[in-house]
């Protein structure tokens, strides 16, 4: 069960790895943003290029067709890849070895919906993978397995995603073996340690110049692709993609230079790629040949 890129190269370890997977589930197809195209998930389009059987249901909640495929085919573990369903009461039951959740964070840390972008907001040093076994709460099931990483300078939530779902579908074959012969412990969560990775809302994506330059770059960070880190100026917005740290220093807001370096409250940013609403994405150097964004120019100013 998965929907997004995340959970697309742990499917394809699984299947070239032998293990027999009877039934893919994703979430529907999407309609695009005009509504001309429905649009499938990572997951759906893989699982058809391997001649798997797709289930794409609404919900699980009160579905009992979906129940009585899922009690016929009979299966001995489910494995939950940021599948975006709540799985209900009646269908963890029916798995002999249950429901595993492979998460991208260092349960109990970033419990929830977001917690790749929330981990790089945050700035943290590390992150990880947990393997937990499924209950009928939000990511607090025990857990039998964490594996972790190591947080790089600028970092995005792309490259993190890529590089938890890497470890993933390597550490996932061990640990199934593991859970198959019994060898492996599942340990309950301190939940009074509990952190929660909220939805992430449009909104968090505006920039405050008044804050510090690392905390900006891990709001541009975290935030890539979507919906991104952005500032609005002259009733134009304007999505930073890329940047990187810089020690110069001004009032909070003002481009610096020809470099587009912008002040912060402490140091500043050096913008790498920038988009104006509208247009495509540009190197700082290009978008500043022919954009009315000048040195001097205080973006609070709006």
């Amino acid at each position: 069960m998965g929907t997004s890129n995340f959970a697309v190269s742990i499917l394809k370890s699984l299947y070239q790895n032998g293990y027999p997977i009877s039934t893919v589930y994703t979430q529907p197809p999407q309609k695009s943003k005009r509504g001309q195209k429905l649009n499938k998930s990572p997951i759906n389009l893989i699982a058809e290029t391997l001649n798997l059987e797709v289930r794409v249901p609404n919900t699980l909640n009160k579905n009992y067709e979906e129940e009585n495929y899922f009690k016929k085919i009979k299966p001995e573990l489910c494995i939950v890849v940021a599948y975006g369903q709540i799985i209900p009461k009646n269908f963890l039951k029916i798995p002999k070895y249950g429901f595993i959740n492979i998460h991208a964070s260092l349960l109990p840390k970033w419990r929830g919906a977001a917690p790749i972008q929330r981990t790089i907001m945050n700035l943290d040093n590390e992150t990880g993978i947990s393997l937990m076994k499924l209950n009928e709460n939000l990511d607090e099931g025990p857990v039998c397995s964490q594996h972790k990483i190591k947080i790089t300078k600028n970092m995005n939530s792309t490259d993190l995603s890529e590089s938890l779902a890497s470890l993933a579908s390597q550490k996932i074959l061990t640990d199934l073996d593991s859970i198959y012969d019994g060898s492996i412990n599942f340990v309950d969560q301190d939940h009074s340690k509990a952190t929660y990775a909220n939805k992430i809302k449009k909104s968090e994506g505006k920039i405050n110049w008044n804050e510090s330059a690392n905390t900006i770059i891990g709001k541009i960070n975290g935030l890539y692709p979507f919906p991104g880190a952005w500032f609005v100026f002259k009733g134009e917005r304007y999505k930073i993609l890329k940047s990187e740290f810089s020690n110069s220093k001004g009032t909070p807001g003002t481009i610096l230079n020809e470099n587009l370096e912008i002040s912060c409250s402490e140091n500043s940013i050096k913008v790498l790629e920038i988009q104006r609403e509208g247009k495509k994405v540009q190197k700082a150097s290009e978008f500043m040949l022919g954009t009315k964004l000048k040195k001097g120019t205080n973006l609070n100013d709006v």
